[in-house]
């Protein structure tokens, strides 16, 4: 594939809202050749995934705004703008803003994939401007159910 020009304007990509969190896909696997996703995740005040990891890629962030406090294989990390943090794959890893400020960051995975996971199991929303979804049940049953065939184990508390 030959490399080609990727950009994103405001409005134009595509807008996940995720176990509360909302995330814009910058940059997909058929735009990158399959080298990398990239996306723009903005996660309220208590937001952030369940523990997990992933099988197939490697998972970088970095902080922009607001404060992000991971957890990496036990290590606690409070990521604040200019932070940077990269997890190997197969490390157990969550994230969670602790602060009352909205958090924004960078989130690149490698190789790509991680955009069409999103597209199984998130809601797609009109834009950056629209409200999340609200986390319920159903979408923690969905996040359970889709997430093994994209190589990501959940670890949820027994």
């Amino acid at each position: 594939m030959n490399p080609m020009l990727i950009y994103s304007v405001p409005g134009k990509a595509k807008v996940y809202s995720a176990v509360g969190d909302k995330y814009v896909i910058l940059a997909t696997g058929e735009q990158t050749g399959g080298a990398y996703t990239l996306a723009d995740a903005f996660v309220p005040p208590g937001g952030g995934p369940p523990p997990h990891y992933h099988t197939r890629e490697e998972e970088s962030f970095y902080v922009v705004e607001g404060e992000i406090t991971f957890t990496v294989d036990g290590k606690t990390i409070v990521g604040t703008p200019g932070t940077f943090v990269q997890i190997p794959r197969n490390t157990p890893h969550a994230f969670k803003n602790n602060s009352n400020k909205m958090g924004r960051m960078l989130v690149m995975c490698m190789p790509a994939g991680f955009e069409k996971f999103m597209a199984e199991f998130a809601t797609e929303i009109p834009s950056l401007d629209a409200p999340g979804v609200p986390v319920t049940p159903a979408e923690i049953e969905k996040i359970l159910r889709v997430a093994p065939e994209y190589g990501i184990v959940m670890l949820m508390p027994e």
